[in-house]
Order: C-alpha cells, then sequence, then structure tokens
C-alpha cells in the first residue's frame, strides 16, 4: 500500500464525497463569476448572484449551468 492513505481526509460521515478546500478557494460561478457557497448537506455550491446551485458528484463539482438546480428564493 501506499503511504499517502495517512495523508486522505477522514472519511465524510454522511457517506457523501468530501470536495478539497483549495479546490473551493479558486471556483466561481461560470455564470457571473461570483463567488460560491459550499453546502456540504446537499452537495452543492450555491451561487447566490446567480440563483444557481451547482452539483457535487463523488466529490467533483459540474460547473455547468444545464445541470445546475435553480434557486426558488
Amino acid at each position: 500500500m501506499s503511504d499517502d492513505a495517512d495523508e486522505r481526509a477522514p472519511a465524510n460521515p454522511s457517506g457523501a464525497a468530501k470536495v478539497d478546500a483549495r479546490l473551493l478557494e479558486i471556483l466561481v460561478c461560470p455564470v457571473t463569476r461570483a463567488e460560491l457557497t459550499y453546502d456540504p448537506v446537499r452537495q452543492e455550491l450555491i451561487s447566490r448572484a446567480a440563483r444557481l446551485a451547482y452539483p457535487i458528484r463523488d466529490g467533483v463539482p459540474i460547473m455547468l449551468p444545464e445541470e445546475a438546480r435553480k434557486l426558488d428564493e
């Protein structure tokens, strides 16, 4: 086995894949270029400016507007 197993983040108790914090710092909304807010419960990146929620699947943010859920606020 590889020694990098010790460097991995602990498993998420909810069973959802964890998103790398460094990735979250650099990602912006592809529509508005505004900052995104991470919702760990729904596994989404929220763009309040565009009123869209981008899904995160297997730890990978899907940054396509056509894949995003529209926010009803």
